[in-house]
């Protein structure tokens, strides 16, 4: 009899804590987008190569998204497998907002596509957020919207809202960490 390795532990430690935050407990709920946050900046950083503010906003993206289709997660389908399809999206999306083209033929992970459930839209998840996205400035929601939800680089964000691009990046940044503070509960969301 083999032992589980320490990646099969904690993996099933967040697919457990998952479950019990499925079930309306805080705390797990908390316990889960930690340690779903180390995942996804181990991740993205090997994708990245060494850009951490993007690595760190693809992990924001990657957990309000989580947060926002934690409805859609079947629980027949492996926890991590649903995970890494959204970060994937996630970094996939990432690559094309700032044009690198070339790194879409690099083999983007281990797993088959046929392997990656699709996700849809969970019908709470519009006022979900809405309501996260209220709690913003008007500058961070505008950016956010901009280029996280419509997808527009920083130039074309920069020109509609007439925010400056570094202006634009920093309330971006912000605004995902601050989304992210939401989602852990830290600003009185949850």
């Amino acid at each position: 009899m083999t032992m589980p390795t320490d990646d099969a532990t904690r993996g099933a430690e967040l697919a457990s804590a998952w479950q019990r935050a499925q079930a309306g407990d805080v705390a797990a709920y908390r316990a889960a987008l930690d340690m779903l946050a180390r995942r996804l900046r181990a991740y993205f950083s090997r994708r990245m190569h060494g850009a951490p503010a993007d690595v760190e906003d693809l992990v924001q993206e990657t957990l309000l998204a989580l947060h926002l289709q934690r409805g859609t997660h079947d629980p027949s389908v492996p926890l991590l497998a649903w995970v890494h399809a959204i970060a994937r999206h996630k970094w996939v999306d990432a690559l094309r907002r700032y044009g690198r083209r070339e790194a879409l033929h690099e083999p983007l992970d281990e797993l088959l596509e046929s392997a990656h459930p699709a996700v849809e839209p969970a019908p709470e998840s519009h006022h979900d957020l809405q309501a996260l996205l209220g709690q913003l400035s008007q500058a961070q929601r505008t950016a956010i919207v901009h280029t996280k939800l419509e997808g527009l680089s920083v130039a074309e964000a920069s020109a509609r809202c007439g925010q400056s691009a570094s202006a634009l990046k920093v309330n971006v940044h912000r605004g995902l960490k601050r989304l992210a503070a939401l989602l852990r509960g830290e600003g009185g969301w949850m």
